[in-house]
C-alpha cells in the first residue's frame, strides 16, 4: 500500500478539479502531502477544495482555466513546474459525457467533447512531459477514461474515449525510456455531475432511482442531494469519486520501475443509465 510519506515533497496537477472525480484525487492527494494544483472552470468549490487541503495540513492553489484554452493550460503546466522546480503528477481528468446515440448527437457537442476530453488531455501530456525532462523530475501521467470506451453503444462519448486509451498506450511506449509512467484508468458508473448533459429522460430516470423528482436543463449541475442519495441507495451499482481517487493515489505511489498501463474500477454490478 502507498504511504502518505511518499506523496511528500511532490507536485501534483488535476484538472477537472471543481468537482467530482477530480475533487476526490485533489483531496486524496493533498492530504497525503502533495502540493496540489486544482484546475477548472468554477471557482468557489475549488476555493472550498483548497480549504479542505489546507485544513488536512496539505498544500494546494487553484486555478480557474477552460481547458479548451489550449495555450493557457500548456503555459499553466509550464509555469507549475518551473516554481516548483518538479512536476511528479499529471491527472488528466476534466471531461464532458453524453449518453446520446452518435446520430442524433449534436455537432457542437461533439466538437465540445473532443475538444476537452482529447486535445485537452494530449496538450496536457505534452506539456508534463516537456516539464517533467526539463526539470528532470519524471512521474506519472494519468489519464481518466471511462468504461465507456469499450460500450459500442456509447456514442461519441465513448469514442472520446476510446482515444484516451489509444494516446495512453502510445504515449507509454514511447516514454519506455524515461522516468515517466502512463496510465489509463477506466471508470464504471460514478456518482458524479458529469451527468449533466445526459438526456433529460436519462437524468429523470436517476432521480427516480432515488425517489427525487429532477427537472434540471441540459449542462445543470444535479444537487448534491441527489448524488449523495444515489451512492447511498445504490451502493453495489454507483462507485464513488473517492474510489477513483484511491486508484489514482496508488498509481502514483508506485516506483517508477513500474509500469501500469491500465486500471478499470466498476462497481460490483452493472448499471446502464
Amino acid at each position: 500500500m502507498t504511504s502518505d510519506s511518499a506523496m511528500r515533497g511532490r507536485t501534483a496537477i488535476v484538472t477537472g478539479a471543481s468537482s467530482g472525480i477530480g475533487q476526490a484525487i485533489a483531496l486524496r492527494l493533498g492530504a497525503a502531502g502533495a502540493a496540489v494544483h486544482l484546475v477548472g472552470r468554477t471557482a468557489p468549490p475549488m476555493a472550498a477544495t483548497v480549504t479542505r487541503i489546507a485544513a488536512a495540513g496539505g498544500s494546494a492553489t487553484a486555478n480557474v482555466l477552460d481547458l479548451r484554452d489550449h495555450d493557457a493550460l500548456a503555459a499553466l503546466i509550464d509555469r507549475v513546474a518551473d516554481e516548483s522546480g518538479r512536476l511528479d503528477v499529471m491527472v488528466n481528468n476534466a471531461g464532458i459525457a453524453s449518453n446520446r446515440a452518435i446520430l442524433a448527437e449534436e455537432v457542437d457537442a461533439a466538437r465540445e467533447m473532443f475538444d476537452v476530453n482529447v486535445l485537452a488531455l494530449l496538450v496536457g501530456c505534452r506539456a508534463a512531459v516537456g516539464a517533467m525532462r526539463r526539470t528532470g523530475s519524471g512521474g506519472h501521467l494519468v489519464n481518466i477514461s471511462s468504461t465507456a470506451a469499450r460500450q459500442p453503444d456509447s456514442g461519441v462519448y465513448g469514442a472520446t474515449k476510446a482515444a484516451v486509451g489509444y494516446l495512453s498506450e502510445g504515449l507509454r511506449r514511447e516514454l519506455e525510456d524515461d522516468d515517466i509512467r502512463v496510465t489509463s484508468l477506466l471508470p464504471g458508473v460514478v456518482a458524479t455531475n458529469v451527468v449533466r448533459n445526459f438526456t433529460p429522460e436519462s437524468v429523470a430516470g436517476i432521480g427516480a432511482l432515488v425517489g427525487v423528482p429532477l427537472e434540471t436543463a441540459p449542462g445543470e449541475r444535479l444537487p448534491e442531494k441527489v448524488l449523495e442519495a444515489a451512492q447511498n441507495a445504490l451502493g453495489t451499482h454507483i462507485a464513488r469519486p473517492e474510489d477513483i481517487a484511491d486508484a489514482v493515489y496508488y498509481v502514483v505511489g508506485l516506483p517508477l520501475r513500474l509500469n501500469i498501463p491500465e486500471i478499470v474500477v466498476r462497481p460490483a454490478r452493472t448499471m446502464r443509465i
